[in-house]
């Protein structure tokens, strides 16, 4: 199973991308690790396995430039792991390009190279809030979504060139991001949601809890079942995930009015 070439976007120091590649690189991969900026993945070069590489998966010919570079460096692509994401702020537009359009930009390029060997694999990582909207998170549940029904389509139309297609669904993984974004968030002067900060605030830590699931350890789980000879089509796992497995029986109604609840009580 080692030996195989990776290509991870989103790889951030302290987020889910940077753990998977020590991971892909502990098994044995070759791996190339993609961020905005080369700067933001300080450290991960120290591994012999891992080579940087700036990415900006909104821009098709940026993408299409590391799938060439790795195509031409190490002759295939047989894993792209779709990690690349923003949490979203106030601009609808750049979020879904860098959550949805991003992801399925880099499959497209990767897939003729995939397709001529007839091999290859294509990792999504989604979130459970993809199925489960959650408040003051609808624009990043939005684009999760967004990402599951294309992950669907590509497990149904890559099957013909022998490409698996693997779907990650996230709970809690603790990582920067959130606190990161937590500290620099304010709402617009004059917003009808003032009084509702701390609440907007409480769920963008919610991820961080004394249940998240460290990010090395959620890298170790996915990585083990991506060599798998038969990876499976859906994973989900960290804190929450059994909790929104159990949501997704109960009646939909239900389950956004508590959860609205959870999210709404104010401080004033």
């Amino acid at each position: 199973m080692s030996g195989r070439v990776v290509l991870v976007t989103g790889c951030s120091s302290g987020g889910i991308g940077y753990a998977l590649c020590e991971r892909f690189a502990a098994e044995g991969c070759r791996v190339y690790a993609t961020a905005r900026r080369l700067e933001a993945m300080a450290g991960l070069d120290a591994h012999p396995q891992v080579s940087l590489q700036t990415l900006d998966v909104t821009v098709e010919e940026d993408v299409h430039r590391v799938v060439d570079l790795i195509v031409a460096e190490a002759g295939q692509i047989d894993i792209v792991v779709n990690n690349g994401a923003v949490q979203p702020l106030d601009n609808v537009r750049a979020t879904f390009d860098a959550n949805t359009h991003g992801a399925l930009s880099v499959a497209q390029a990767a897939f003729p190279h995939m397709a001529a060997r007839c091999s290859g694999l294509v990792v999504n990582i989604g979130s459970i809030v993809a199925d489960i909207a959650v408040p003051w998170n609808g624009l990043y549940s939005a684009t999760k979504a967004a990402m599951r029904a294309m992950t669907d389509i590509l497990y149904m139309e890559l099957k013909p060139f022998n490409i698996n297609v693997m779907y990650i669904a996230p709970g809690s993984v603790r990582s920067n991001i959130a606190s990161n974004q937590a500290s620099r968030f304010s709402l617009r002067e004059g917003s009808l949601y003032t009084t509702f900060l701390p609440n907007i605030i409480q769920r963008m830590n919610a991820s961080q809890g004394a249940n998240s699931l460290p990010a090395d350890k959620f890298a170790r789980q996915v990585v083990a079942r991506a060599l798998q000879k038969k990876p499976p089509r859906y994973l989900t796992l960290g804190g929450n995930s059994t909790t929104f497995k159990v949501f997704s029986w109960l009646p939909k109604a239900w389950v956004l009015w508590a959860l609205w609840r959870l999210y709404s009580r104010r401080t004033n």
